[in-house]
């Protein structure tokens, strides 16, 4: 699992501290009075998109080199250490222009971050990398003193634009670590992630993690409302070309076009991977101890299958064992992590407000043939973990010296009615006074509800023990309608369950799906 401090609490702290400290407050290292700020560029070199894709096939026929670390100093400095040092955003690019759409900040490297990552403006059909350079950085008098040479160079990125108020620029996306990235829509907070390529995901002999090692941002028009970056990809099993089109907005929308290329087999490959958390909520609340009502960044798997099925698979925290879940499919139409509890009062969590955490939608472009959508999810007592990951798996393997070229497109968003049908609003389980585990289901308004509720069918399935006749009510509380009925295990270990509302043989509800494990 993955500390959420990296992805969370530290953006949150580091977004924060900048904001604060760059309204004048000066740190234990503030600038000389002859220090001209801003980022600086080096010298141009020729660049083109195709130049990225044969950077990418001429690295996969060569043997792997593991990445340039910076200074092993940096990387034993203490959580608030690393939180002492954050970019002045006084120094982001594009920062002494009005007309520009977009600004970029540069992260520090150290702690969870040991290798730089190389940045480039493309401008002209030229790209000039981002100098390195600590003095862009503020520190406090927590930071050590730290040695600095050729080795040192950015973590990562930051990209802001005026999404909210004319003249204030908002975060909307963060690249840092391996192949991770995040973003936000507008008003939301960071929560689930993203990553550029899964390898060999909860296999027994260990995950493989890719890492982006090169960046090349196109430079924006003043008139434009989205930004390219270009990207390098590089593990001891494959490398990747990849190209992001951003448009920050209400709804964060990212492009993407990748073509991977295999060094040797990927038996386990994951195209558009989701990473989150989820510890608890109605389903398994009594297992924790906590002030809160729930704690999620998503609270399930929607997915559209190529029959144009809507499933919901409502996420679990396995009390025990890590469990995987695959949903055979062809040419899926999209599937995502959602966060549908959207009120502060589903949480009660002032700080974290999960409420505020965008879902992720993805849409593939074309045709990916036949695979599966795979769920792992990993037991957790601690919210600082993502223990949840979500990824499309071809069913044919890619071969040393093959490619595979795929696009999808990313929604990061509240929206979570993808697809069709009467949604899952939420799900509740616990005792029932027979021993087996009652379950009730509400789904969204009853607009499409007939007035005599027993014309509607109740489809309501288990692969381990036996379930009760379901019944359905209206819930006045949300105006839609409550399914329930009680699973009696037996001595099945765990059950796959799965519901559905039909009305004449059609369906009226997404279908409902859930794990439950002894």
């Amino acid at each position: 699992m993955l500390r959420r401090e990296v992805l969370t609490g530290l953006l949150a702290a580091l977004a924060m501290s900048g904001r604060a400290r760059a309204q004048g407050q000066g740190g234990a290292d503030a600038k000389s009075s002859d220090y001209v700020p801003g980022l600086r560029l080096s010298d141009p070199r020729p660049f083109s998109r195709e130049d990225v894709r044969a950077l990418a096939q001429r690295m996969a026929g060569e043997a792997y080199e593991p990445p340039q670390r910076i200074p092993e100093e940096w990387t034993k400095v203490s959580y608030d250490q690393y939180r002492s040092i954050w970019f002045d955003p006084r120094n982001a690019l594009w920062n002494k222009s009005a007309e520009e759409p977009f600004r970029l900040d540069v992260f520090a490297p150290g702690l969870y971050f040991p290798t730089p990552v190389e940045i480039a403006i493309v401008d002209g059909g030229e790209a000039r990398p981002i100098v390195f350079d600590l003095e862009v950085f503020d520190r406090s008098d927590q930071f050590p003193d730290l040695p600095v040479d050729e080795r040192l160079g950015y973590s990562g990125f930051r990209l802001r634009a005026e999404l909210e108020h004319e003249g204030i620029f908002t975060e909307f996306a963060v690249f840092q670590g391996a192949s991770y990235f995040r973003g936000i829509g507008t008003g939301e907070i960071y929560g689930l992630s993203a990553r550029g390529l899964a390898l060999d995901t909860a296999e027994p002999d260990g995950e493989e993690f890719p890492e982006f090692r090169r960046f090349w941002i196109e430079h924006p028009d003043p008139e434009d409302d989205s930004i390219v970056i270009h990207a390098l990809l590089d593990s001891p099993s494959c490398t990747g070309a990849y190209r992001f089109e951003m448009t920050p907005g209400r709804a964060l929308t990212i492009g993407v076009e990748a073509e991977v290329f295999a060094r040797t087999e990927l038996g386990h490959l994951g195209i558009a991977p989701l990473t989150s958390m989820f510890q608890f909520d109605e389903t398994n609340r009594d297992q924790f101890s906590d002030f809160r009502s729930a704690i999620h960044d998503s609270d399930g798997l929607l997915m559209v299958n190529g029959s144009g099925e809507t499933l919901w698979r409502q996420l679990a925290n396995p009390p025990s064992h890590l469990q995987v879940s695959a949903f055979v499919d062809r040419d899926p139409q999209g599937f995502g992590l959602m966060q549908r509890d959207r009120e502060f009062e589903d949480f009660g969590d002032l700080q974290a407000l999960y409420h505020r955490r965008p879902g992720l939608w993805i849409a593939p472009r074309e045709a990916w043939g036949p695979g599966v959508v795979t769920l792992v999810e990993i037991p957790t007592d601690d919210e600082v973990y993502d223990n949840i990951v979500a990824y499309w798996r071809p069913a044919e393997p890619l071969a040393p010296g093959q490619s595979k070229a795929f696009s999808y497109d990313m929604t990061w968003s509240e929206k979570s009615d993808w697809g069709s049908g009467l949604r899952v609003l939420n799900t509740r389980a616990g005792a029932a006074r027979d021993g087996g585990i009652r379950f009730a289901i509400d789904f969204s308004d009853g607009r499409a509800l007939p007035e005599n509720l027993d014309d509607v069918q109740k489809l309501v399935r288990t692969t381990g023990g036996e379930v009760s006749a379901a019944i359905v009510q209206r819930n006045p509380s949300t105006g839609g309608a409550r399914l329930a009925f009680t699973l009696r295990p037996g001595d099945a270990p765990a059950a796959d369950l799965r519901a559905q509302l039909r009305l004449n043989d059609a369906p009226l509800s997404e279908v409902w799906l859930y794990r439950w494990t002894v």
